[in-house]
């Protein structure tokens, strides 16, 4: 599977994204937000991402060293995806694998990553 342009949305629809990424390459983390959450990882680059609505719908969550900008919708409380930056500096969205239409996350095998440690 290579890059594809996907739809993603909180769970009530007030907050809508548009993200072009490749989902052979997708995260699941053990950090204390991300494994209480059950989230999934795929990454973009800031410039393949776009808010279609809802800006005034999210609320920011940080924690631990507030590199990553944790948005959640006000309304029904789901975490569609976070920005946060490469080690270059370059703007990186994260978006929650489990609010993009038509993916079926158990054809994914997403790479663990060992965050409680980091």
């Amino acid at each position: 599977m290579s890059a594809q342009r996907y739809t993603g949305s909180c769970q009530c629809g007030a907050v809508r994204y548009e993200v072009t990424a490749d989902l052979d390459d997708t995260v699941s983390c053990n950090c204390s937000r991300c494994g209480r959450l059950g989230s999934i990882l795929a990454f973009a680059p800031e410039e393949q991402f776009t808010l279609l609505s809802g800006q005034d719908r999210l609320n920011e969550y940080l924690f631990n060293r507030h590199a990553i900008h944790h948005q959640f919708c006000r309304v029904c409380g789901i975490q569609p995806f976070a920005r946060g930056s490469r080690p270059d500096g370059k703007t990186m969205i994260a978006v929650n694998v489990r609010c993009l239409e038509g993916v079926e996350v158990d054809d994914l095998n997403p790479r663990k990553v060992d965050g409680r440690s980091l």
